[in-house]
């Protein structure tokens, strides 16, 4: 299935294409902070649909994860990585994909303090 989604404002537009079987709720320091529901998919699973020239990224800690979000609106849509394989991920908030009935994703807590 291919999910579209964006920022508040739309200056930032993905798709992604997957079965969106369930989402992380982390609880480390900017991820509770914003409330994200993550869905980590392969890399290239993920395109941005919109240019990049509005993105902003922002890392913390051991700068692994660059969390994307819009310079207009503030809404961060993903986030990319290299999960402990080297492959590269992308960790979308699924609160920003279109027509995603939330209370239908299972939701896993991750204890992202310990990383």
């Amino acid at each position: 299935m291919i999910y579209k989604g964006n920022c508040h404002c739309g200056k930032i537009a993905l798709e992604v294409e997957g079965e969106l079987g369930g989402a992380m709720a982390c609880n480390c320091s900017i991820c509770c902070r914003r409330g994200s529901l993550l869905w980590f998919v392969p890399r290239g699973q993920m395109r941005l649909l919109t240019s990049d020239e509005g993105v902003g990224t922002y890392t913390f800690h051991k700068h692994l994860i660059k969390h994307h979000f819009c310079r207009t609106c503030g809404i961060h849509p993903y986030a990319e990585a290299v999960d402990p394989k080297g492959k590269p991920m992308a960790a979308i908030n699924i609160r920003c994909l279109e027509g995603v009935d939330l209370t239908s994703v299972p939701v896993k807590n991750f204890d992202g303090r310990s990383i």
